[in-house]
């Protein structure tokens, strides 16, 4: 099987910044309170801070059983972390549109 490590750490790392940079935002603009959107974002950083670190993981360690291990709980975070992402995009074009 082909590892897919290097591009689940490269892609996690920059939506890592993305998400702080929305959670930064809502901070600056006063617009956290009565929305989930910072709750989602949170939950997302957390799962791509995760996803980096098992990601990192499966390309340091040298047993292959461990390295698909950690490389596919790696996945399975940023698979639900994307969601999560997607879930905070919906929120902030309804959030426009009422506004």
């Amino acid at each position: 099987m082909k590892r897919k490590s290097q591009h689940i750490l490269n892609t996690s790392s920059n939506l890592l910044g993305f998400c702080l940079v929305i959670i930064t935002s809502l901070k600056v603009a006063k617009l956290s309170k009565g929305t989930y959107l910072d709750d989602f974002a949170a939950v997302a950083s957390l799962l791509l801070m995760a996803s980096c670190i098992l990601s990192f993981l499966a390309i340091r360690t040298e047993s292959e059983k461990k390295s698909y291990k950690y490389e596919r709980i790696a996945d399975l975070f940023f698979i639900i972390a994307l969601t999560a992402l997607a879930i905070s995009v919906v929120i902030i074009v309804f959030l426009d549109l009422i506004n």
